[in-house]
């Protein structure tokens, strides 16, 4: 669909990683209190992967899963001109850039390093992003990294945040690069559409630890550093008129500027939800996907670990339309399209 003259980018490889450490959805179910058939059935969380507390920062997992995706993309780090870092804003220090520092350890001497927060929805804007600059300026090859390890700041004590008790860890990378050889390019990146609600901005924080409430012995002793919710009923339904159409419509508006529509549309990489919004969403858009029960909700990684478990499966072939879906708190609704070769 795209005209042979006009620039294009193309994905020329990926990488994930996932820690080791694996808690249970019986675990987190006698944990937290919560029914295990809840947990496992309505939460949609069998397994997912986490952090050990001395090792697998996240600077960490996004060097690992960046060498699998250039050895995927047959580069070495000298070729890349861009690293940008999508994933939590949770990482290794504060007021830091992760992304200078997976660029340094990778030995991408030639790059300049950026960060983009979007929280759960930054990988379509991620991709956006880079691709933009990828066709109006100077640099050629893009590496996109994120990673998320949010499991951290979650108390399983606290019901009122139990909607992220979904949260595990891990990473993932992608490769982009500007008129790839066709051989080369995994998938060309079409366009994309994304839409915030900011009434939802402080439905989600951790209440301590930024410039209104800086930490303190207090703040520590109250356990003000995780993730809070301080009006779940009230968020929940206000959540439950908008999401559903903000999705299908930024669904329908990447599809739309980039020559398709649902019915083209052959398989959705979605951020893990609940599992009967995400059975409703993949009915409603009527297309493959793969339900990322094995893993749970790993911030804006989750969008390549659908893919990987989808190409695995056999859902995704040469030829096919993908989404990447995505919705992030805040609360922002992200899709980009990619046309996958194979």
């Amino acid at each position: 669909m795209t005209d042979a003259d006009d620039p294009r980018v193309g994905l020329t490889g990926y990488g994930t990683y996932v820690p080791d450490s694996v808690i249970t959805g019986e675990e987190i179910a006698a944990e937290s209190g919560i029914p295990e058939e809840v947990v496992i059935e309505k939460m949609g969380v069998r397994e997912k992967r986490v952090c050990p507390p001395d090792a697998d920062h996240a600077t960490d997992m996004c060097v690992n899963a960046a060498e699998e995706a250039l050895a995927d993309a047959d580069l070495d780090p000298a070729d890349v001109d861009l690293v940008l870092y999508h994933g939590s804003e949770y990482k290794d220090f504060y007021v830091w850039s992760a992304a200078a520092n997976v660029a340094e350890r990778l030995g991408a001497e030639d790059a300049f390093a950026v960060e983009s927060y979007a929280l759960c929805a930054g990988a379509p804007l991620a991709i956006r992003q880079a691709k933009s600059q990828l066709l109006a300026d100077a640099p050629e090859t893009a590496l996109l990294v994120s990673a998320s390890r949010e499991e951290d700041l979650v108390d399983y004590a606290n019901e009122d945040s139990s909607f992220m008790f979904n949260f595990g860890s891990g990473a993932c990378a992608m490769v982009l690069e500007r008129d790839p050889e066709d051989a080369r390019a995994r998938a060309t990146v079409r366009e994309s559409a994304a839409v915030t609600d900011g009434s939802f901005s402080e439905d989600v924080v951790m209440p301590a630890g930024g410039s209104r409430n800086p930490p303190t012995r207090e703040t520590v002793a109250q356990g003000l550093h995780s993730l809070d919710v301080p009006d779940p009923d009230g968020m929940k339904e206000r959540l439950a008129d908008v999401s559903l159409p903000n999705f299908l419509d930024v669904a329908d508006d990447a599809l739309d500027r980039s020559g398709y529509d649902r019915a083209d549309l052959d398989f959705v990489a979605l951020t893990h939800m609940k599992r009967s919004f995400h059975d409703l969403l993949t009915e409603k858009l009527d297309v493959d996907h793969y339900y990322l029960d094995e893993y749970g909700h790993v911030q804006s990684v989750d969008q390549i670990l659908a893919l990987d478990e989808g190409l695995a499966r056999g859902l995704v072939e040469p030829g096919d339309v993908v989404c990447f879906l995505a919705a992030g708190t805040g609360y922002t609704w992200a899709a980009t399209v990619l046309e996958w070769h194979g």
